[in-house]
């Protein structure tokens, strides 16, 4: 009988540190009494001095021993508490939203206003359908976790406690038993205490010493706090009868994220499993260690013996820590897994609430849409599911509108929230002209170059009239009009008269034109979205840019879209639009569906042949050769920079980094902190200096990549540490199962002298011929 199961709750838990604190005292007694003689008997004061040090150490083992479980509620309440009651909240909050979304949308009578109505409320519906399936799997972690708690971990902490306390008692017993044995005594009374000290040792029986302990401390059966449920309260107030209790709702809002958080749960899952088997060995480690000196007689090694047996207790409780949160992903794994296989290769159902609604206003729509299914439903179908029903009847052509009389975001000269920086790009004779939003501020501006110098003129607004002097007008089109066709100066005091309007890149997009879906990532600028082109249904990527930014970084984020608009390769991602009309700030690129390349390499591990990742990295290199022709040079070459299409072909991806060199050269002094340490050639780590040749290194790491299958490279060093290693002449060893040919061609790029890298054009000519040897 041990402490395991009997005293698991706070009044046992006091109880322990009550005894723990009386059994230091006793051992710190003895301490001093043993000090004491040891004054008198000089030929043992080396012995003395030596069991006070190990008495301190014992007492010190002891408290710290007793003080650890109190930290196991803080991880006990962060899974059964904290994260669902978290979850319940916003799943109660969205509720309240979707429901006054859906009210809007059936108050709605405009087309323009239900078709706004109508995206909201589905974005809504889509949230709701999430905190749901999230606050599902929340509540099956929980369960697991309070399961472990109660029943591995506290119990199996509690029985360590117990072991520890019975080896520090023989240990203790085994030292006075060897003092006493070789005590000099030489009176008769002496003798006699002699004797009764050796009695009251010999009484001494750690195995059976605690039982007395244990039954007016012992915890009821009653003490272990009920387990979170599931709060049906919610259902009540949400009024959707498809949200069931502990169900999951799978429909064409929900499968997408479904499947996003499968795959993060399995990568979370490898990596649990890997820390519990390495805790396991651990422990399998310590107990043959200690089995081995088991057999030691004198009490000096057994006291070093504790050492190792408080080492082992300690593995043993990080082991089950770390296999209940093998057990908690496994069981959100399996709950998910389960779900969508029942689903199978079929479409997902759609939206239950949207379904009845679409029944129930389709009459409305029909007269309302000449016909067309309502478009905000199906661009979202489109993105999630990826079906695609084209439009076969168009409603009749409107009239055009002058130029001067559409809207200011309609304008050709109209630039949006472009950044000042961008601005003085564009402007490059006198007069030539554009209006802008203000950064930070609700204003807009008219700037223009006059004297070879940008002028950028506030357009003052009061009474819904815009002026820049004297006359006012109800737009700023009718006033750009107004000044353009006069050539009149617009103010008296700088002369300038508007010439020539710069109209917008064609690459710019109106935020309407997107409907962002889903977060997907998230970028050094901001998030990352799924979405789609409302017009023609084409699915996208959406980098944003956040709002709070200063303007030179804004001016950065726009740099990427800068670089990719002249680029046109199957292998390098695909510039769609820039967002830049109003905050915050997109850069729309094609959608590449099968993700990022290393979560590819560590997801498909185990189907991946040499054959397809050489084609994949003759994708990488033929992309590469491109950009090394237009004097492109990357500088954040890497797996997770990567992306895969569904048919495995590779782009590479993640320009934000990019730079153009006439002489495809580029020295950098911003410093260290955004470099990718182990993936930069050596010149550019300490000179700064990035080429193609760099480049080049950077391709063998992701080549390196590629072939140990998503391993993190130079994994047990720091960066100061790989740097050293490099400098020195240490390289990557070879990935299991690589090809020779490959490794050798790894080598070649990273080395040391630039100039002995192969080019970009050499190297894909390599990869063709090493992937023709594959079978």
């Amino acid at each position: 009988m041990g402490f395991g199961l009997a005293l698991g709750c706070p009044e046992g838990h006091s109880a322990l540190l009550q005894l723990q604190e009386s059994e230091v005292r006793l051992l710190e007694g003895l301490r001093k009494w043993m000090g004491q003689r040891a004054k008198s008997d000089r030929e043992y004061a080396a012995l003395l001095h030596q069991m006070h040090s190990l008495a301190g150490s014992v007492g010190e083992g002891g408290i710290n021993r007793a003080t650890s479980p109190s930290e196991l509620p803080s991880l006990l309440f962060q899974t059964t508490q904290q994260e669902p009651e978290r979850l319940r909240a916003q799943y109660r909050s969205h509720i309240r939203e979707c429901a006054q979304a859906k009210r809007k949308y059936q108050e709605a009578n405009k087309g323009k206003e239900r078709e706004k109505a109508k995206d909201r409320y589905v974005r809504s519906l889509w949230k709701v359908y999430s905190l749901h399936n999230q606050y599902v799997l929340a509540l099956r972690a929980a369960e697991v976790q309070h399961s472990l708690h109660y029943k591995q971990i506290l119990p199996g902490l509690l029985q360590s406690l117990h072991g520890l306390l019975q080896e520090m008692a023989q240990i203790t017993k085994a030292t006075l038993q060897e003092y006493a044995s070789i005590t000099s005594l030489v009176q008769e009374e002496m003798v006699a205490v002699h004797q009764a000290m050796v009695r009251a040792i010999d009484r001494i029986q750690p195995a059976t010493d605690y039982e007395t302990f244990l039954p007016p401390c012992r915890c009821e059966q009653q003490e272990v706090p009920g387990m979170v449920t599931f709060d049906r309260s919610l259902l009540e107030e949400a009024e959707m009868e498809v949200l069931q209790e502990g169900q999951l709702q799978l429909n064409e809002l929900t499968l997408e994220s479904l499947q996003h958080t499968l795959t993060s749960l399995e990568e979370e899952l490898i990596n649990a499993t890997e820390s519990t088997d390495a805790h396991r060995r651990r422990v399998q480690m310590l107990e043959a260690e200690i089995q081995n000196d088991e057999m030691a007689g004198s009490p000096g090694k057994r006291i070093l013996l504790l050492g190792r047996q408080k080492s082992l207790h300690e593995a043993c409780h990080l082991f089950h820590l770390a296999l209940g949160t093998q057990e908690k992903l496994k069981a959100q794994r399996d709950l998910l897994q389960q779900k969508l296989d029942e689903l199978g290769p079929l479409d997902p159902p759609p939206a239950p609430d949207l379904q009845g609604d679409r029944q129930s206003l389709s009459s409305g729509d029909s007269e309302r849409d000449w016909g067309r299914t309502p478009p905000a439903l199906e661009a979202l179908k489109h993105h999630i599911s990826g079906i695609f029903r084209p439009r076969i009847s168009l409603p009749p052509s409107l009239p055009q509108l002058p130029e001067v009389q559409k809207p200011l975001g309609q304008q050709t000269w109209y630039h949006g929230a472009i950044p000042r920086v961008e601005v003085q790009k564009l402007l490059q004779t006198n007069g030539d002209f554009l209006v802008r939003e203000s950064q930070g501020k609700q204003e807009y501006v008219l700037s223009v170059l006059w004297d070879g110098q940008p002028r950028h003129l506030i357009l003052q607004a009061a009474d819904n009239l815009y002026r820049l002097e004297s006359e006012a007008f109800p737009t700023i089109p009718l006033l750009v009009d107004h000044f353009l066709k006069s050539r009149q100066p617009i103010t008296k005091k700088s002369g300038i008269v508007l010439v020539k309007p710069i109209p917008k890149d064609k690459w710019v997009l109106d935020h309407e034109d997107i409907v962002l879906g889903q977060r997907i990532g998230q970028g050094n600028f901001g998030e990352v979205f799924s979405g789609f082109l409302r017009g023609s249904n084409t699915p996208v990527a959406v980098k944003s840019c956040r709002e709070t930014l200063p303007n030179e970084l804004k001016a950065r984020f726009l740099q990427e879209a800068g670089i990719l608009k002249q680029y046109s390769h199957p292998n390098i991602v695909q510039l769609i639009g820039v967002c830049t009309q109003k905050q915050p700030i997109y850069i729309v690129m094609e959608l590449v569906k099968g993700g990022d390349f290393l979560t590819f390499l560590r997801n498909e591990r185990a189907r991946l042949t040499a054959k397809e990742l050489l084609k994949m990295m003759e994708n990488a290199a033929a992309g590469m050769e491109y950009l090394a022709s237009k004097h492109c040079i990357h500088r954040d070459l890497a797996a997770r920079n990567c992306l895969v299409t569904e048919s495995n072909t590779l782009k590479i991806s993640d320009f934000g980094m990019s730079r153009e060199q006439v002489d495809g050269i580029y020295s950098s002094t911003s410093g260290m902190k955004q470099i990718p340490v182990k993936w930069t050639a050596p010149e550019a780590l300490s000179y700064g200096r990035y080429s193609s040749e760099s480049d080049v290194w950077s391709f063998g790491v992701l080549l390196w990549e590629a072939f140990s299958l998503g391993a993190t490279p130079y994994a047990n060093m720091s960066n100061q540490q790989t740097r050293e290693a490099v400098e020195k002449g240490t390289r990557l060893s070879a990935p299991d199962q690589c090809p020779e040919d490959v490794y050798q061609l790894m080598l070649k790029c990273w080395e040391y002298k630039p100039q002995k890298r192969p080019s970009f054009s050499t190297i894909l000519q390599d990869l063709v011929v090493i992937q023709k040897k594959q079978r």
